[in-house]
């Protein structure tokens, strides 16, 4: 579900942008504001990035976030009437998008861009808010930070960007804090003495709405996070999500809990357990060492096989992925980490050509570095790949591995 400038001006609650949306707007004679700006014709495609468009998207961007609307003529500000943009090409959508990450600097990512109408055509541009200010436009060896102010884009002052700058740092620290918090939260009451745990969290960069999933709805983010998980991965590893009660899962302090339902004594090996937050956050923890290896054999505590690793970082980024779509969340600040606490030092183990575990290349750990990285639940399925098998990758890359096992090979991109 949406909720554009349009929608507010119009007073309508969270639906998908139609086209009859776009019209009952320009009837009402809705003017530009410090979020919305209209514009009769799409930029040409040719030297876009020499045009006002990057200006026009990182004013947006550093104004909280807004919408332009291509093919709506206006007077004095106000929407008059339609006009034919024509048709607005996969090409000319990626030259937009690709002006949005090159010609910007911080990159502004997740544009939503949505194609109105069939008679009368028109394209709006949703630019997200962005926690990443100021975003700078360069024009040959000058730079300068546009910023909406009502209807108008103007730059900044030296002084709003250096408040801006500040706004970015302590967001940054406020970030990290809120990262580690969920991360001690869910590395909480493991017998990390006993056997390794892999513990991920993921928090979003920007808040959304202040709405929270009922217990369908979180129902459906693990039943979907379980069927997308796999879509990247294979099923040779253990998978956490399969271990927790996803169909039925508990409330939690603001949060939904999928307890672990891996609980006899040859299954205990398996535990898992996954909270899907109120804010938009994700956590997993899942026991990654001790693992079986044969019917009636086990690993130490402290050997950890590398395609453990893998399933369990796919699971969690595939959840962080479903609870992103279920409350319209993109970007996520996320912290992946192994803790371990006992004497013997933490070794990550490969398989072999024949399929067998082998521990010849692993590097003794004496701590697990936790990984941190920011993910875009937004990104095309290709580019949302790539994120989980780098984040898999930097993970067992620790222990001396070069090669994923669980997760399939990163998908061809076209230029």
């Amino acid at each position: 579900m949406n909720f554009t400038p349009l929608h507010r001006a119009l007073g309508l609650p969270p639906s998908p942008l139609t086209d009859q949306i776009l019209t009952d707007a320009v009837t009402a004679g809705v003017t530009e504001r410090d979020d919305l700006d209209w514009k009769s014709e799409l930029p040409p495609i040719k030297n876009l990035a020499q045009t006002d468009v990057p200006k026009d998207i990182a004013a947006m961007a550093n104004s909280g976030g807004g919408m332009i609307v291509y093919g709506v003529e206006e007077r004095e500000k106000a929407a008059t009437g339609r006009s034919d943009t024509g048709e607005f090409t996969e090409g000319h959508e990626r030259a937009y998008r690709s002006v949005a990450v090159t010609a910007i600097t911080p990159p502004v990512f997740g544009l939503d861009i949505h194609r109105l109408g069939a008679d009368c055509r028109a394209v709006a541009v949703v630019i997200p808010a962005s926690v990443d200010g100021p975003h700078l436009i360069y024009k040959n060896d000058f730079f300068g930070a546009p910023v909406r102010n009502d209807s108008d884009t103007v730059w900044m002052k030296e002084r709003q960007i250096e408040v801006m700058y500040r706004a970015r740092f302590d967001e940054r620290r406020r970030a990290t804090e809120a990262v580690d918090t969920l991360f001690a939260e869910a590395a909480e009451g493991r017998d990390v003495d006993k056997r390794a745990w892999l513990v991920a969290v993921a928090h979003p960069r920007i808040p959304g709405a202040l709405t929270r999933l009922t217990r369908d709805e979180a129902r459906e983010a693990f039943k979907a996070a379980r069927t997308t998980t796999l879509s990247f991965s294979k099923n040779t590893g253990v998978h956490p999500l399969e271990n927790v009660e996803h169909v039925n899962p508990r409330p939690g302090l603001r949060r939904w809990v999928a307890p672990n339902t891996a609980t006899g004594d040859r299954s205990i090996w398996r535990e898992a357990w996954a909270s899907v937050h109120h804010d938009g956050s994700v956590s997993l923890a899942a026991a990654v060492g001790g693992h079986r290896m044969s019917a009636d054999g086990y690993f130490e505590g402290w050997q950890v096989e590398g395609r453990g690793i893998e399933s369990a970082v796919a699971d969690f980024m595939a959840l962080v992925h479903a609870n992103a779509q279920a409350l319209h969340h993109d970007e996520y600040d996320v912290r992946v980490g192994v803790e371990w606490a006992g004497e013997q030092p933490l070794s990550i183990l490969t398989v072999d050509g024949s399929g067998f575990t082998y521990d010849g290349v692993s590097t003794p750990l004496r701590a697990f570095t936790s990984i941190r990285s920011t993910v875009r639940a937004s990104a095309s399925a290709a580019d949302f790949h790539r994120q989980v098998y780098e984040l898999a990758e930097d993970c067992v890359n620790q222990g001396g591995l070069t090669h994923l096992h669980v997760i399939n090979p990163l998908p061809e991109v076209e230029d």
